[in-house]
């Protein structure tokens, strides 16, 4: 197992909804904990995944969703076991869409 983190500054968007969870941990997915926090208008990703390694690829996944999103005093959890890069950026939209009310 391998534990990442991440923090990304000036973001713009803060999400008020209570914590919620998408995703299932199991072979070639992952769970995803989307909450608010007071984080002086970050937000901060912790990944622990079985495919140990793979830091530059991750990196790249939550750049390209803090792009997206540009979420502020958001905290997010990840437990990966082995999910491509397209789920895991399917995933955290989702989470994101879910705390917006966009997601049934």
């Amino acid at each position: 197992m391998e534990t990442l983190n991440y923090r990304f500054e000036h973001g713009t968007q803060r999400l008020t909804t209570g914590p919620q969870v998408v995703g299932v941990v199991g072979s070639g997915n992952l769970e995803v904990l989307i909450e608010p926090a007071a984080l002086d208008g970050a937000c901060t990703i912790e990944i622990t995944t079985a495919a140990v390694g793979f830091g530059p690829i991750w990196q790249a996944v939550m750049n390209d969703f803090h792009a997206r999103w540009l979420l502020a005093d958001t905290r997010i959890s990840i437990n990966d076991m082995g999910a491509t890069p397209a789920v895991v950026s399917l995933r955290l939209d989702q989470a994101v869409q879910t705390m917006l009310g966009e997601a049934s």
